[in-house]
C-alpha cells in the first residue's frame, strides 16, 4: 500500500473518494491537512497601495494628534 497526499479542487471529488472507500478501495485518513505557514510582514508588502497609505497616514494625523486626556476619566 501507498499513502499519497491529495489536493482536492473540485467538491465533487469529495463524493467520489468516499464512493471508492465505500467499495475498500481506498481509505481516507484525514479530511484536511493544515498547510497554513505562519505569516511574515514581509507577506503583506505590497497589498496596501501608495494611494491608500497616503490616506491612512492623513487620518491618523488628523484624528490622532487631537488628544483629549479627559477622554479616560
Amino acid at each position: 500500500m501507498e499513502t499519497v497526499l491529495l489536493q482536492i479542487n473540485n467538491n465533487k471529488a469529495y463524493q467520489l473518494l468516499k464512493d471508492l472507500e465505500d467499495l475498500n478501495i481506498v481509505k481516507v485518513l484525514k479530511k484536511s491537512v493544515s498547510t497554513d505557514k505562519k505569516k511574515s510582514a514581509h507577506d503583506f508588502i505590497g497589498l496596501i497601495s501608495k494611494s491608500d497609505m497616503d490616506l491612512i497616514d492623513k487620518a491618523v494625523e488628523q484624528d490622532c494628534e487631537n488628544i483629549d486626556l479627559d477622554g479616560w476619566k
